[in-house]
């Protein structure tokens, strides 16, 4: 039997996927998160096999919660099930190590067949996205996201959404120092002289919801 981690902020939505998931009897959910940190102590007591997590999840996303568990070990599967069909956000979560990326649109069965997937070691993207997102992207497309580091990308997204550098920092556990020569690093790298620049960028590609900007 799998055993699983859920995390997404809702335990409404939790405890609707996890029936969904044991309901065939293959899987098991050995527990269950609303917050990075939250997910990490949980997937560090249980030793999941695979990890589906949201990306919009409070303080710090999804995208620092997969960058943690890879960082953490390289072999972790994670697939992320998020309401968020952006190409710029899909090619980044695989880029980070993601397995799999499903669409909170499709239908339920569709994450099942996810989770089959990516527990026979493939890739997995769900049928309402293009498939050609699974493929490398040079750097130098989509605006020139590509050519951020992740620690760079998590940033951005966060500034684009109106959070000021200090909140930034106190969200990443950054020093403010930090946070500021990032933001710097970022607009030299996608040529944007301003915030509003920046959240326009991130609402075109997906990044954020259109409450973000405005």
């Amino acid at each position: 039997m799998t055993r699983l981690l859920l995390v997404d902020d809702h335990p409404v939505v939790r405890a609707g996927y996890q029936r969904l998931l044991e309901l065939g009897g293959a899987y098991r959910v050995v527990a269950q998160a609303g917050t990075v940190d939250e997910a990490l102590d949980l997937h560090r007591e249980h030793q999941p096999e695979l990890t589906i997590t949201d990306l919009g999840l409070p303080g710090r996303g999804g995208m620092e919660l997969l960058r943690h568990l890879l960082e953490r070990d390289a072999r972790a599967r994670v697939l992320v099930f998020s309401m968020h069909e952006g190409e710029a956000m899909v090619r980044r979560s695989f880029a980070m190590g993601a397995r799999g990326y499903v669409s909170k649109s499709s239908a339920p069965e569709e994450l099942l067949d996810a989770v089959a997937c990516v527990m026979t070691e493939r890739r997995y993207l769900c049928g309402a996205l293009p498939a050609h997102w699974l493929q490398p992207t040079p750097l130098g497309d989509l605006d020139g996201l590509q050519s951020l580091s992740d620690r760079e990308f998590e940033v951005f997204r966060l500034l684009a959404q109106g959070l000021t550098p200090a909140d930034c920092a106190g969200t990443l556990h950054l020093s403010p120092k930090t946070v500021s020569n990032l933001q710097t690093q970022i607009r030299d790298k996608l040529g944007l002289a301003s915030a509003a620049a920046m959240a326009h960028l991130a609402l075109r590609r997906g990044l954020i919801d259109a409450q973000f900007s405005s």
